[in-house]
Parts: C-alpha cells; sequence; structure tokens
C-alpha cells in the first residue's frame, strides 16, 4: 500500500506516493506518471526522512515534469468517438468515419488513413468499444511480431517470453518474476520505435528486475539513444491515454 509523504518546494507542496523497490535495489527512484502522481521507489530500509531527501534533490526536474504534463493535458481533446476525430495508431493520425447501418456487422476497418467503424445504432460507447477491440487485437498482432524481429539482437534471451495485454492507466509494460511480459495495449498508438522500446526494457527485466547499471548497460547495448526514445513516447503518453 502506497504511503503519501508532503514535499515542500518554496510555496508550493508536492504529494509523493512511496512505494517499496523489490530486489537488492538501495536508491531511491523518482518517477512522475503521465496523470501528474509522483512516486518515489524506495527500500524498505530507507527512511522517509531519506526517500523525502531524495525527492527534494530532484523537485527541479519534478516540476519540469508536471508542468509538461500539464501543458499536453491542455491540448487533448475529450474523445466523443464521433466522426472527424483522429485517432492515433502506430504514431500515425487516421481520421474516424463513423457509419451507423442496423443490417451490416459491427466492425472497424483501416482504409486509406481512415478509421471506418460500423454500428448497428447510433451509440458513441459502442464505437468506443469496438475500437478498443480493434486496438488490441492490433497490439497483439504488432507486439509478438516486433518481439520476434528484436530477439535476435537480445542476446540474454534464451527463449520468447509469455506475452499478455492489459490496460494500464499508468505504465507501458511490466516483468513479472515469472518472466511474463504485459503490455499496455494502447501502447500500439506510439510509433513503432517506442514499441521497440519498451518491450526491450522489459525483455532487460528478465535479466535484471531492478534499474541496475547493468539494466541500462543492456538497454544502451540493444537501443543506443534509447533515452530520446523514451522522451518521445513520455510526450505524447497524454495523447495515446485520452
Amino acid at each position: 500500500m502506497p504511503v503519501e509523504l508532503q514535499v515542500n518546494y518554496g510555496d508550493e507542496q508536492v504529494l509523493v506516493q512511496r512505494v517499496a523497490r523489490s530486489g537488492n535495489a538501495n536508491k531511491v527512484l523518482i518517477k512522475v506518471q503521465p496523470d501528474g502522481r509522483v512516486l518515489a521507489k524506495a527500500p524498505v530500509s530507507a527512511s522517509d526522512a531519506e526517500v523525502i531527501a531524495a525527492v527534494k534533490k530532484r523537485l527541479r526536474w519534478i516540476f519540469a515534469q508536471l508542468r509538461q504534463f500539464r501543458e499536453q493535458a491542455e491540448h487533448v481533446i475529450p474523445r466523443n468517438y464521433v466522426s472527424g476525430e483522429s485517432h492515433l495508431y502506430l504514431g500515425r493520425r487516421h481520421l474516424l468515419k463513423v457509419f451507423v447501418s442496423p443490417d451490416d456487422k459491427a466492425q472497424v476497418k483501416m482504409l486509406r488513413g481512415r478509421l471506418e467503424v460500423t454500428v448497428r445504432e447510433k451509440s458513441s460507447e459502442k464505437v468506443k468499444a469496438l475500437l478498443a477491440q480493434w486496438y488490441k487485437i492490433r497490439a497483439q498482432e504488432v507486439f509478438h511480431r516486433r518481439l520476434s524481429v528484436l530477439l535476435p539482437q537480445l542476446l540474454w534471451v534464451s527463449a520468447p517470453p509469455r506475452l499478455r495485454l492489459q490496460i494500464m492507466q499508468t505504465q507501458w509494460g511490466s516483468c513479472s518474476a515469472q518472466g511474463a511480459i504485459t503490455l499496455n495495449p494502447l501502447l500500439v498508438k506510439a510509433p513503432r520505435e517506442c514499441i521497440d522500446y519498451v518491450i526491450i526494457h522489459e525483455c532487460c527485466h528478465l535479466a535484471e528486475h531492478n534499474h541496475s547499471e547493468r539494466f541500462y548497460r543492456l538497454m544502451e547495448d540493444a537501443m543506443p539513444g534509447w533515452e530520446a526514445v523514451k522522451d518521445r513516447l513520455d510526450q505524447s503518453a497524454g495523447f495515446i491515454f485520452s
């Protein structure tokens, strides 16, 4: 259960959720989520005072991240799932066209830069559900294909890991202690290199479950310049999760 800590920065206050880091990691890892939550992943042995001290050292960076996510949110238009909207797929925007036809099969087709959704009755909720299912099917195909392409360069992976899909509000992926990788199907909205980054990131956790020096060496070997790709993905999070 996360513990909430309060950190003062001038006249402003930052609420930080402290969560436990697994394994033998001895550093406090700070993360700012697209929804504005600030997480401090800390060893169980660290005191709250030590966690707060670690957060204070990165307050300027934390506020820069929060400001960036807020600016993104201002430009995110709430989805109504009606014709004329644009929806992302593999980093490209596709115009949504909704057809209402009581006699036709409810389905989604991607044609010439458009996402064409057919529903039997006018309902934005049905359009939303159909698109969600379409994204999930596409994600399953794309993620498995990209994993098979990437595996030859991931020399520490002896066998293809088991892939699962799960909608997550603040995460792109995770790797279990048993070696199963879970990916967020919404990631299929991102460019291919961003998908590759998340897959490689989680595959690095197959060898090193913590964000250790070895973990980052594996990342750099498998994807030189991965930090720029991560930044691109983080910057587009508001649009992908909308």
